[in-house]
Order: structure tokens, then sequence, then C-alpha cells
């Protein structure tokens, strides 16, 4: 049935070629439309011998046996349809030349303008109108053509269907398969046929319609299949006829690319295999130059130890540490793997754990020694040697330092502090040592202990072994301030130069990054390369470049490494050819070798800060063994007994010393002032309590008299006038100036009794201290405080209390004794403030609250003052009490009570009148005089006489009238105001 039909192709309008299939057109003018190329024929013929041959390529694949197109074993599905690819590709040749050359972007035509929807945007919308027409026509009356296909292929269709539903659904399973004894049975029922008897008519019967039912069924099917056979028969046959045009150009492609192998195999055979050949020779000449290279570095590194224990015998701890840190990175990087040099690493590691202890013991031999030297020869660090092949101290030194910083040794400076420490107490030593030996009292086999010999010595030779002290302790701080100057360049040099290097590499990645690297670039793949050119030239001429540039950097390497042992040995051979230029230009070759190996600028900066801080510490020691030596020499309480003289020597000496040490390392050290401070807190205990007791002493024998003034005393009160607050130099014993009866202080005169003229030098040494020791300044201002307030209270007692009868043995306390107790305080509040603007300029601004105690002392005395005056007026007020309460108005007048009263007052103004101002004289006259109008007003009020101008007020009158003339004929009193007319009482 399927055979019945014929199979012709299907005609395309204004196609051409044989057979309806179009081929590509070969005419030079650009065609208008593309054909559409027939699919092969699946039923292989003998090849036609045309076609285009492709005699122009060559071929790239090796030629075996001659290929037919009857030899292809791979269906078409199967070639079109390659697993190795991502998607399926339009093509099947990508399977041989790979997977970019379909995915290849081809560029575009630069003739070809690029068209856009926007171009066909005006055409779109001219017809758009039109179009919308069309197809509301097309909706509302279709095509009488596609209407009648439609329908014949719905009728079909339906017919079709309707037919296969009267076959079985059985036979349609997918499994139906008549091996199945169920679907056997069901297809052939044979309980039908296996009626006993045998065959009966019934039963062929039976048969039969069974057998004519099978056929039906069958007819059906190949009806059914007959008919889409025929509906497919157009592109099944047109597939069959394409297949004949695919063998041909199948043979025509055998036929190029046996060509093309055979130019191929020409062009290896004369262009390829030489240029190979070469390339080969080069890279095995490469590789020969890059062995030779590595065996002499492989030399260099084997003469790494013996030069190490080189330049060890010599010290030179820098280039030994410089070779094995590069020998260390050469076998990391150059010779890993190399079985010879297996154990070097750990060899060298533990040669470089025995420099560092080389270094160690070496830096503290150097710091021993260096701070045992004499420090009067050579205060500084060496520099010059005497020996012409010896290193100078400061090279070694810095070479030391260079090193220990190297290895990360940070924690030297600890050593040399220990070493700082034991130099300190030897330098205390030696200076009580020499002493000694020049001291006779001294037996040193009895006494051994440097404390017990300091305080057998006397003051004197005590003290010029402390200053000895401090001049050798101020040359040992200025050693190890230039010790620690010269490490401290030396980081300063290595951070400068680090600092340096990393302006170096930024520069270096910088410009890097702008260039390509081209030689690395060059060498990828070199073993694909064939014959590729480059500008001109072959690609080997570029890899050779490439290659001399490996070779140089090779035996750069290798140079580097055989140059620092040549240099080794050279150093160690012949060190003293060296110079001060040599020996820096190696530094910095240590600070480019060794960079990764230094230590941080955190780190760096924390060593400087270590440095200023050692500093320091060793001003603290040299303090604090001066502390020791004071505290030896006051054990036994020998500094607590010096004069003021004596410890105001040691106070400066000790105040210059560490006003020395503080600018020479710029520290304060406080346990030095902290110990003169306890012997002065002590010292001035003791100068005070002397002075306490010598003032109590005088004032216990003072009799209340006024003394003469030495000439002394006066040039004492005229310095002290001029701003001098200080004692003056004592003049010579030839001074044959007479004392003077008073005081002459600003033009006013002071009677003062000799123990406040003493009182006047004592608190002028208490000022001198406070200039000698400003330390002292509070503590001594209020020893001063209390020495003024012993002296008040201890006068109020022996005058004001009478203390002086039982303690002097007077007679009794005279107006006069108490004039001049009150004049000797005004003396003392005088001074007082100008004592106080002297203690200010010594305190420190948060110390100005304890001159508050001078305040509470002025108020003191000003009350003392008061309660004299008070004293004096109560002394003539119990006198007009007693002679007023006899007095009687008769005659004869003046009347004896008033004749008493005016003796009386008399006798006072001649006690006072020398020893007070006549200020204070006219006031206390005026106080008297109120006291005696009381007593006068209360008798006459008792005796009832009035101002009534009778005989008993003319008698009143006259004795006022005498009073009042007595009165102010004494001197300074002659215009005093009496008002004597307050006596009378006033009518009312």
């Amino acid at each position: 049935m399927a055979s019945s039909h014929s199979s012709s192709p299907v005609p395309h309008p204004g196609g051409g070629g044989r057979d309806g299939i179009y081929h590509k057109q070969r005419d030079p003018s650009p065609p208008r439309c593309r054909p559409v190329r027939s699919l092969p024929d699946v039923c292989p013929k003998e090849p036609t011998g045309e076609g285009r041959g492709l005699c122009d390529g060559p071929s790239v694949v090796a030629e075996h046996d001659r290929w037919t197109v009857y030899s292809s074993k791979v269906n078409l599905p199967a070639a079109l349809n390659d697993p190795r690819l991502a998607k399926r590709e339009s093509d099947f040749f990508t399977k041989t030349w790979g997977l970019d050359f379909a995915e290849t972007e081809v560029m575009p035509s630069f003739y070809l303008p690029n068209i856009t929807r926007e171009h066909f945007g005006p055409y779109l919308q001219e017809t758009a109108q039109r179009e919308k027409i069309h197809e509301r026509c097309k909706t509302i009356c279709p095509n009488k053509d596609d209407v009648d296909a439609v329908s014949s292929i719905t009728t079909n269709h339906d017919k079709s269907r309707a037919e296969l539903e009267q076959v079985p659904k059985i036979f349609m399973k997918p499994d139906f398969a008549l091996e199945d004894p169920a679907t056997f049975n069901a297809v052939l029922p044979w309980s039908h046929f296996n009626s006993a008897g045998g065959k009966s008519s019934r039963d062929v019967a039976s048969s039969k319609l069974l057998q004519e039912k099978l056929s039906h069924y069958l007819d059906v099917v190949e009806v059914s299949i007959a008919r889409q056979i025929s509906l497919r028969s157009e592109a099944f046959f047109h597939a069959m006829s394409s297949q004949h045009e695919l063998q041909d150009q199948l043979q025509r492609t055998q036929q190029a690319v046996a060509v093309l192998r055979g130019r191929t195999a020409a062009m290896d055979r004369v262009m390829c295999q030489g240029p190979l050949r070469a390339l080969r020779t080069a890279l095995t000449r490469n590789n020969c130059v890059k062995l030779h290279n590595k065996l002499k570095l492989m030399a260099a590194v084997h003469q790494t130890q013996p030069t190490v224990q080189l330049l060890l015998s010599t010290s030179e701890f820098v280039g030994a540490l410089e070779l094995i840190a590069t020998t260390k990175e050469v076998l990391q990087q150059e010779l890993q793997g190399i079985h010879s040099f297996r154990h070097l690493g750990s060899q060298l590691c533990e040669l470089e754990k025995l420099i560092d202890k080389m270094m160690v013991e070496d830096f503290s031999m150097y710091a021993r020694s260096d701070l045992s030297r004499s420090l009067k020869d050579e205060p500084q660090v060496l520099e010059k040697v005497h020996a012409p092949n010896a290193v100078s101290q400061k090279e070694r030194l810095e070479s030391l330092v260079f090193g220990l910083l190297r290895q990360r040794k940070l924690d030297f400076l600890d050593i040399y502090s220990e070493e700082m420490i034991l130099a300190a107490k030897a330098i205390v030593a030696q200076c009580v040592a020499e002493s000694v030996l020049h001291i006779e009292e001294i037996d040193t086999e009895v006494v051994t202990k440097l404390a017990d010999q300091m305080r057998l010595m006397t003051f004197p030779q005590w003290f010029e072994v402390l200053k000895n002290i401090f001049e050798s302790f101020l040359l040992f701080l200025q050693r190890i301030k230039a010790t620690l100057s010269v490490i401290r360049n030396v980081v300063l040099e290595i951070l400068d130069s680090n600092q340096k290097n990393r302006l170096l590499e930024e520069a270096g990645s910088g410009a890097s990054g702008l260039e390509s690297p081209q030689g690395p670039a060059l060498l990828q793949g070199e073993a694909e390369l064939a014959y590729l050119t480059h500008e001109g030239l072959f690609i080997s001429d570029a890899l050779n470049e490439a290659q001399q540039q490996q070779q140089a950097a090779a035996q750069d390497q290798s140079s580097v490494v055989g140059s620092k042992i040549q240099q080794g040995r050279t150093e160690a051979a012949g060190s003293d050819s060296a110079s001060g230029t040599e020996t820096s230009s190696s530094r910095e070759q240590s600070f480019m070798s060794g960079e990764n190996m230094m230590p941080t600028e955190l780190e760096m900066n924390r060593v400087i800060n270590n440095i200023q801080e050692l500093l320091h510490t060793a001003s603290d020691i040299s303090h604090d063994r001066c502390v020791k030596v004071l505290t030896a020499r006051a054990k036994d309480g020998s500094l607590e007994r010096l004069s003021s003289a004596e410890f105001v020597c040691l106070s400066q000496a000790v105040e210059g010393f560490v006003r020395d040490t503080e600018e020479l390392c710029g520290r304060r050290s406080v346990s030095l002032r902290g110990a003169l401070q306890s012997q002065a807190n002590r010292f001035v205990h003791r100068f005070h309590e002397e002075r306490k007791t010598k003032l109590s002493l005088l004032l216990d024998n003072e009799r209340w008299k006024q003394a003469e003034v030495p000439a002394e005393f006066q040039d004492l009160v005229n310095s002290i006038a001029d701003g001098r607050i200080t004692l003056p130099e004592r003049k010579t014993p030839g001074d044959d100036r007479k004392p003077a009866e008073f005081l002459l202080i600003n033009g006013q005169k002071y009677a003062v009794v000799g123990t406040v003229l003493l009182l006047i030098r004592i608190f002028l040494e208490y000022c001198q201290c406070v200039n000698d020791i400003p330390s002292i300044a509070t503590d001594m201002l209020t020893r001063l405080s209390d020495l003024l307030k012993h002296f008040n209270s201890r006068s109020c007692q022996l005058v004001l209390g009478a203390g002086a009868l039982q303690v002097v043995g007077l007679k009794t306390i005279t107006t006069k004794n108490l004039a001049l107790a009150s004049r000797c305080l005004q003396l003392v509040v005088h001074y007082i403030p100008i004592i106080r603007a002297h203690f200010e300029t010594k305190l420190q601004p948060k110390q100005f609250s304890v001159l508050r105690h001078f305040d509470h002392i002025t108020k003191d005395y000003n009350d003392h003052i008061a309660e004299i005056s008070a004293k004096l007026v109560a002394i003539m007020d119990s006198l007009f009490e007693k002679v007023l309460s006899k007095y009687e108005v008769k005659a004869p007048m003046p009347s004896a009570c008033f004749r008493n009263v005016c003796k009386q007052m008399a006798k006072m103004h001649e006690a006072i009148s020398e020893l007070l101002p006549e200020e204070q004289t006219q006031m206390l006259f005026l106080r008297i005089n109120a006291s005696f109008k009381m007593h006068l007003k209360r008798q006459l009020a008792r005796l009832g006489v009035v101002n009534d101008g009778g005989p008993q007020h003319g008698l009143v009158v006259v004795d006022v009238a005498f009073y009042t003339e007595n009165v102010q004929a004494l001197r300074s009193l002659e215009r005093l105001d009496l008002n004597m007319a307050e006596i009378w009482e006033q009518k009312r």
C-alpha cells in the first residue's frame, strides 16, 4: 500500500536546479534570496564525480586509507547531536574543528548600514490601516482553499479516528506481546474452540469469523498507515532525493582534504622541522646554562659555613648574619629539594642561635668594659684606637646594636641597665675608697663597711667625698648618654633606610604596573609554537631574548651569594683595610638584604622610647646611690647636728647635682630630693627647737628694760628696709661705733629689749634658710609662725600675766615695762608683712594657703598690743577711782586730790612718752582723760555739785582748770582737747 504512492520533490516557485534541488549560486553578483537546501537522501548512491575541488586549502588530517562515502558508519542525527557541545549546533563539522568555530563572532560589514526597527517605522505607519482591514476581512471571509483543505483534513481525521476506534485497545498498548498468555488468550479466545467431540460446524464458523475480524482490523490499520504516509510522502521522498547531493559534496570534500594533507606535510617538512629543531637546541642550551648557574650557586652555598666561621672569629656578627640570611633564602627559593643540602638549613639555624648568644655576651662585655673605664680620662665613647688593626669602640657598638636589632633581640637594653646598676655601685665604692686612703684616722682593716667608714669621717671629709660622687655620677651619666646616642642613631638610621626602601618599592610597583611583562608571556606555550611570526621575525627570537634575561637573573642570584661569601672572607682576612665609608655602605646593604627580618616601625619606635627611659633610669639609679650615701651618713643623726651653714652647703650641692642631672637627662628625679627633704625636715625641727629654746631662755631672763641697739642690728634693719632679707656678713672687730638708744626704722624710733633684737636676727636666719633651701619653705614658715606665736604668748605671760615677777624677780610690772613690751610687739608686727612677702616668693601658688598663719599672728599681736593699752588705762582708772572717791569740794584750791592726780598723770607721761610715739601717747591719754572725767562726774553727782554758778561750782571749776593746765603742759599733749564740760550733768 505504501509502495503504491509515488514520491517526487516538491517544486518551489522561482527556484532552479536539478530534480528540484536548489544549489548555492556561484555567480559573483550578490543573490537576492538564499534558496532552501534540500535534505540528503537516506539511501546512498554512487558518487557522480561532479563537484568543486578544494585544491587551494591545505590538509590538517593525517591520511591513511582512501575514504569513500560508503565508509561512513555514523548516521546524520548522530552527527548533528554532539554530546560534547553545550547546545545543538547548526553544522556538524564543528565536531572536528572545535567548540569555538561556530561561536566566532563575524565582524559586520562596513559597507552595509545597521538596519533597526526605526527604519521600518514610516512603512509600518503607512500600511497599518490597510493591514487592519485585511486581517478583519480574513476573519470575516476565509480563503476557500484553506477552508476546503481544513475541512478535508478534519473529515479524513475524523473518519480515520472512527475506523481506528473499531480496533480493540489491547492492540494499541505499548506492552502488547503475544508471548504473554493473558494477551494471547484475550486475542484468541480458545474457549470457543474447546468443545468436546472435535471440530464442529460452530467452531469452524467461529474461527472464520475471528479471522475475518482480525483481517478487518489489519485493513483498518493499513488504511490508516497508508493515509498517514500519503500525507507525508512529499517530504519523505524529498529527503531521499537530497541524500544524493550530500554524497557528492562529501566526495568533493574528501578530495580537498587529501590535497590539503599533502601540502601540510610538505610545509611541515620544509618550514617547521628545522626551526623546531633550533628551538629544541636553544631550550637545551638554556637548561644547561641554568644547570651551570645552579651548580655555581650550590658551590657558593657550600662555602657558607666556613665563611661564617671565619667571620665569627673576627666578631663580624653582622656580616655572618647577612650571609646566613641570604643562604637560607637561596635554600628556600633556588635550591629547594636539593638532597645534599637537606641538613644545611637546620645547621644555619643553630649557627644563627649561636651568633645570637655570642652577640648578647659580647654586648654585655662591651657594656661592662665601657662603664668600668676611668671616668675622668675618657668620659665619652671611645672613637680613636691605638692598635692599627683594631676596631673603634663606636664602630663595635654600632655593629653589635645592628646585629641585635636584626635578630629582634630588643631586650639588649635590659643588659645595659643591669651593668649600669653594677657600675653605679662601683663608683660609690671607688670614691669612698680613694678618700679613705688619705684619712689616717680610719683603719680599713678594722672598719670594712663603707657606711661605717663614711660615718667616721668629719663633715668636711664626708662632704668632699659626696662632691666627688656627684662629679663622678655626672661623668657617668654623660658617658651613658653618649652611648645611648650612638644606639639611638643606629635605630634612626634603620628607620630612615626602611622608609627609603618603602618609597622605592612604591615607586617600583607603580612603574611595573604600567609595563606588562613580555618575557613570561612569550614563554607560555612554547612547545605548541610552530611558525607564527611577530613583526616580521620568528617568535623564537623573542623567546631567546626572554631566556637570556632569565639566565642573567640566575647569574645575578648566584653572584649575590658568591659576592657575600667573598666579602665575608675579605673582611675576615683583612679587616684592617676597612674604613668608615665601607662600614656605612655595607650597613646600607644590610638594611636592604635584611629588611624582612628587621623589626617593624612600631617596634623601632618602642626601642627609641626605651632608650630615653633607660637614660631616665640611669638618672634615677645615680640619685638612689646618692640617697644611700646620705642615709648612711645620717644613720647616727650627724646630719641633724649640722650647723646652718653646713646644711646649706649640703643642700646647695645636692640641688646643683639634681639640676645638672635634669639638664643632662631631661628627668626630674625625686628620690634624692626626697631624701634631702627628709633630712631638711629633721634639720628644720632641730633648727627650730634650738632657736625656740634660745628664745625661751632669753625671755625668761629678760628684765623688760630698754636695751641699747648695737650698730650691727641697725645695719641689719637697714638692709631689710633696702629689700635684702638675708643675714649680712660679719664685719671686722675694728668697728667702734657706739650703740644707739633706739632702733631707727623708716624714721620711727623703737625702744626695744635685747630679746627682740635677737628675735629679728632669728627670723632672718629662717629667711636665709629658705633662700638656701627653697624646698623647706613650707615647713620653715610653719616653724617661724610657731616661733612668733611662742614669743607673743610667752611675753604676754611674763608682762601682762606678771610672770616676770617670779621668773626674773621683778618687784612689779611698771607702766614702762608695759609700754616697752607694747613697742616690741609693734616692731614684730611691722616685720610680719615683710616676712610674709618674702615667703610668698618661695612658695608655689598651690601653697599660698599657709600664708594665712601670718594673718592670724598679726591679729594676735594687735590684740596683745590692745590689751597692754587697756592695761595702762586700767592702772590709771583704778588710781582715779581711789583718789576721787575722797574728793571734797572745799578750800584751799587746787585741792590735794587734784594735785595727786596731776602728779600721777605726769609720772605716766614721763614713763611712756619716750617709748611710745606721739600719736599713741595722745590716744592713750585721751582714754585716760575719759576715765578721769567719768570718775569725776560720778563723784560730783554723789556730792550734789551742779553747774549752777554757786560757790561749790566755782571751786570745782578751779580744780578742773588746774587739771587741764597741768595735762596740757605735758609734752606732745599741748593741743589735746580734754573737753571737761562733760563732767556736768545736763539740766532737765
